[in-house]
């Protein structure tokens, strides 16, 4: 497992370069003079001269690139262009409301996608079958925003159960987190199925059945192990993908995540709040998909000694 680890993580050291050169350059791609937007449209040249030189805009690219990542390590990105505070002050509670959000919805999509799953692949039953494609397909159809507006308007509206918007206690997670999963929890529920419904028709299980084995032990504890394979790979992307991809579903609940203020930064042209948003994101991302590798070993030992 040690070996393992190693492995992954000098794979990821290109992956993580090449993240870090994207973001650097982000600055100085984007159209306009960073320094300009530092100082305020309003600064004299003489300002914008000393933010120049403040910020470091003034040396050569590889120097620049080199002084970013030293900062970024230390987890200085410099000060918001639009508020003047702390850059890692600004994204820290937006990032865990945003990690909070995630981890919300993937356990709710994990136990109702997985639990479906396997009920469909042990019942074979064709109308079970037939209702749980309809599911499925209708999650990943109704738009998140839309399937938002209707749980509002009936669990906080109507019936008055959740709070509407913000996040101001633990039940204020559970209408955007359902909003969320949803779409994921039809995508784990179909490939569990077709991987369970796989694994069920192999010789082994053919062969516990033939001595008498029950058949809830034959799947869980033989079968469903070896089907989880690609169901970890999928609950794994799909984490990634939400941490910044949730944006729709922040907007619609007002819900204080990363996301909502990469798209403020972007429109308000903050660079320094825009390269430590996405930085932090995609680093999240690479360390979800270390962590799927590293899970791979635990549910199948032959991966590790490959």
């Amino acid at each position: 497992m040690v070996r393992m680890l190693f492995s992954r993580l000098a794979a990821l050291v290109p992956v993580v370069f090449g993240v870090s050169v994207v973001v650097f350059l982000m600055l100085h791609l984007s159209p306009g003079d960073p320094a300009v937007l530092a100082a305020g449209m309003e600064a004299s040249e003489a300002d914008i001269q000393n933010v120049r030189q403040s910020l470091g805009l003034d040396r050569s690219l590889p120097v620049q690139y080199v002084e970013f990542v030293q900062r970024a390590v230390t987890g200085d990105f410099g000060s918001s262009f639009r508020t003047h505070r702390p850059v890692m002050q600004e994204i820290a509670p937006r990032y865990v409301a945003t990690l909070q959000l995630t981890l919300a919805a993937m356990a709710f999509a994990v136990v109702i996608g997985i639990g479906l799953g396997i009920v469909t692949a042990t019942f074979e039953m064709k109308w079970l079958d037939s209702l749980s494609e309809f599911l499925a397909i209708l999650g990943l159809s109704v738009p998140g925003f839309f399937l938002g507006l209707i749980m509002m308007l009936l669990f906080s509206v109507y019936l008055g159960w959740l709070p509407l918007s913000g996040n101001d206690s633990w039940s204020s997670v559970i209408l955007p987190a359902i909003t969320l999963g949803v779409s994921n929890a039809a995508i784990v529920s179909r490939v569990t199925q077709a991987s369970l419904t796989e694994v069920l028709r192999m010789d082994y299980v053919r062969t516990a059945k033939a001595k008498g084995v029950r058949r809830s032990v034959i799947v869980w504890r033989h079968a469903l192990r070896n089907a989880l394979m690609p169901v970890v790979t999928v609950v794994g992307l799909q984490s990634g993908y939400l941490l910044g991809g949730a944006v729709v579903v922040e907007t619609v609940f007002a819900w204080p995540g990363i996301g909502r203020l990469i798209v403020q930064s972007i429109a308000g042209r903050d660079f320094p709040v825009i390269q430590a948003s996405v930085l932090l994101v995609s680093l999240t991302f690479v360390a979800i998909n270390l962590l799927t590798d590293l899970l791979y070993g635990v549910i199948d030992p032959r991966v590790v000694q490959k």
